[in-house]
């Protein structure tokens, strides 16, 4: 019973490590006056483009913003080469 519940301590600890921090990064927009911004948001579960725009687009709706692309999800790797590109919108939302 030891081996079993240890062998299980294992398996979850190792399926949490696989499970990387997800990103994507975007393009939204707010009119009258036209506005644009870049941003970095982390997406929880699925990475992909289709589960951040769902994510994100009512995020941004709440503050007047209308999504207008998701460019690309990606991993820790990618994140702070964008960091200065998105400005007051790094993980902003």
């Amino acid at each position: 019973m030891k081996h079993m519940t240890l062998s299980l301590l294992v398996l979850a600890a190792m399926t949490t490590a696989a499970q990387a921090a997800c990103y994507a990064d975007y393009k939204a927009k707010q009119d009258d006056p036209l506005r644009l911004h870049y941003g970095v948001v982390e997406v929880p579960g699925d990475c992909s483009v289709a589960s951040a725009s769902s994510y994100l687009r009512d995020r941004l709706a709440a503050d007047g913003w209308e999504l207008l692309e998701v460019m690309a999800t990606f991993d820790d790797a990618g994140l702070e080469e964008r960091r200065a590109s998105a400005g007051d919108y790094y993980l902003r939302y």
